[in-house]
């Protein structure tokens, strides 16, 4: 044997390299690198699947999105709009309440006028009646004493003369 071949045989990193080399022999013959390589498809795959899937829910997220974006602005326009009638609104109860009141004060004045007026018409009856009793008293003190003083009244003489002419 040439000596280049027994300090090959002899030599334990030839060895190393010999059992390496059968080694890799034996795990392509059994199909290791077919399972390796499987497993990391099915790993990338498995990958794919997870960023398809993120995908499609930041798609949905941003559909979603959309959606509240113009939910939110019509909530904001309706609000704006409700606003606006209820302003309105306020804005045509307060003329209205402005109107009754003056309406009411009218009323209210027109009432106390005509209190007034029944009040002013009472007292000129009242001092009506009174100057009517005060001018009967002062007929009866006077005729009472005239008659004390005279035992006949020539008016009344007169007066009961004249009657009797018209009985007959």
């Amino acid at each position: 044997m040439p000596e280049r071949l027994v300090e090959l045989i002899t030599d334990a990193h030839f060895w190393v390299g010999v059992a390496f080399l059968l080694f890799l022999i034996v795990m392509v013959a059994v199909g290791v690198h077919k399972l390796a390589w499987n497993a990391l498809a099915e790993s990338g795959r498995k990958v794919q699947a997870q960023l398809d899937e993120a995908a499609h829910l930041r798609a949905e997220a941003q559909t979603l999105l959309e959606t509240i974006k113009v939910q939110r602005a019509e909530a904001e326009r309706q609000a704006a709009e409700m606003l606006a009638d209820a302003e309105d609104a306020a804005l045509r109860l307060q003329a209205d309440a402005k109107v009754r009141l003056a309406e009411q004060i009218a009323r209210r004045g027109q009432m106390a006028e005509r209190k007034i007026a029944q009040a002013e018409a009472k007292a000129e009856a009242d001092v009506r009646a009174a100057a009517a009793d005060l001018a009967t008293q002062l007929a009866e003190q006077v005729l009472a004493r005239r008659l004390a003083g005279a035992k006949s009244d020539p008016l009344i003489d007169k007066a009961i003369g004249q009657l009797a002419g018209r009985l007959q």
